[in-house]
């Protein structure tokens, strides 16, 4: 399921471009693809929640598969009529079917075993989750048979067939899988006192820590789609041949530091300490990527992408802990915090056509300085 939802976002990395050149529109137009495909987490974040609540973790897993092989059907017609309305209609809906499976299967796995833990078994689920973003431009790239330049929207009809009906496969495969349902402690009224903390509260938006952490999961979202999304992209820019082959860069540094997190989390460092050493490691990384000349900057990217690694299974279980009885409605307001992956990529776009693809890298910087404070303070704040 992780690689999936990685599979079905770097999917854009390939479409990005290809929509740039073949309908001869900016950089910001093209990155509204991805901005559609992550505006799905601000309206159905919240109401996937409540789906949860009614079908459970399992169903839900099932039902968001179908959402991501309609949007993917929408694909093909949206390449023949060259529109990009359609396309990022198509986008929206295979957005809403990731926020569904998002809503799911973070929380799931959160609380699945000890929330010490928790960022140990999201590193497991981000190995697969970040190779599967450089498979799907290569798997396209593959199918299709031409360098990137050389394609048609047309060309696309043939691998999204393949996509949708391994995605239909997926949601089969997640009815009839042995998941069991798992609930966060204190989440049920006669196990409040499991949860001392979330006893009292009446709302949640009475937790601070929840909170700040949605807010630091908007700013690495948006970043680690940057990194990740705009590869192909700025290896185009910089005149690199091949520049689907550059879409590996990031995930190699987000798998190096996954299989950190499995080594070293909870044994040797806590999840907040990763999470300020991830940080700092972002922080080098984008400031290299300004810095260096540009024919170089593209590989200080991998530092980026390693900072990022260790963010997503950190943030979950600090913004999560002790909500209790609130562990669903803090889990959408966590998904819709996915959102940032909308607004920070389309930002970039706009950047980039005014100072270029390498100043554009400037508004990762301030994002991971609050997630580096996210790390050391944020993460502790509580109310009585």
């Amino acid at each position: 399921m992780f690689f999936a939802i990685g599979f079905a976002l770097g999917i854009n990395s390939y479409i990005v471009p290809l929509l740039n050149k073949t309908l001869g529109i900016s950089s910001a137009e093209s990155y509204l693809v991805i901005a559609a495909t992550f505006s799905a987490f601000l309206i159905f974040g919240y109401p996937a929640s409540l789906v949860i609540g009614k079908i459970g973790y399992k169903k839900t897993m099932a039902l968001s598969f179908l959402m991501f092989a309609l949007g993917f059907y929408l694909f093909i017609p949206s390449a023949q009529m060259e529109s990009l309305p359609l396309f990022l209609v198509a986008s929206f809906i295979s957005g809403m079917g990731n926020t569904f499976l998002q809503a799911s299967v973070n929380p799931y796995i959160t609380i699945l075993g000890p929330m010490e833990s928790a960022a140990k078994r999201m590193s497991y689920m981000g190995v697969a989750n970040k190779l599967a973003w450089p498979i799907a431009p290569l798997f396209l790239a593959l199918v299709i048979g031409k360098e990137v330049k050389d394609v048609a929207l047309t060309d696309i009809n043939v691998p999204f067939y393949i996509i949708i009906a391994i995605f239909i496969l997926l949601g089969v495969l997640a009815m009839v899988a042995k998941l069991p349902e798992v609930k966060a402690a204190g989440e049920d009224e006669d196990s409040a006192e499991e949860c001392p903390y979330a006893a009292n509260k009446t709302s949640v938006w009475q937790f601070p820590h929840l909170l700040l952490g949605v807010f630091a999961l908007f700013l690495y979202v948006g970043v680690e789609t940057v990194s990740l999304g705009t590869l192909v992209d700025y290896a185009e820019s910089l005149g690199l041949a091949n520049p689907e082959y550059y879409a590996w860069i990031a995930p190699v540094g987000m798998v190096i530091g996954y299989i950190c997190g499995i080594i070293f989390i909870p044994k040797y460092i806590s999840q907040a300490a990763a999470l300020k050493i991830c940080a700092i490691a972002a922080l080098f990384g984008s400031l290299m990527v300004v810095l260096v000349p540009a024919e170089w900057s593209i590989f200080f990217i991998v530092f980026m992408a390693l900072g990022c690694s260790l963010m997503w299974p950190a943030l979950w279980p600090l913004a999560m802990t002790d909500l209790g009885k609130f562990t669903k409605a803090g889990s959408s307001l966590m998904v819709i915090a996915i959102v940032g992956g909308a607004i920070i990529p389309t930002l970039y776009g706009f950047v980039k056509d005014a100072v270029g693809g390498q100043n554009a890298y400037w508004i990762c910087v301030p994002c991971f300085l609050y997630i580096l404070y996210y790390g050391i303070k944020g993460h502790k704040v509580r109310t009585k």
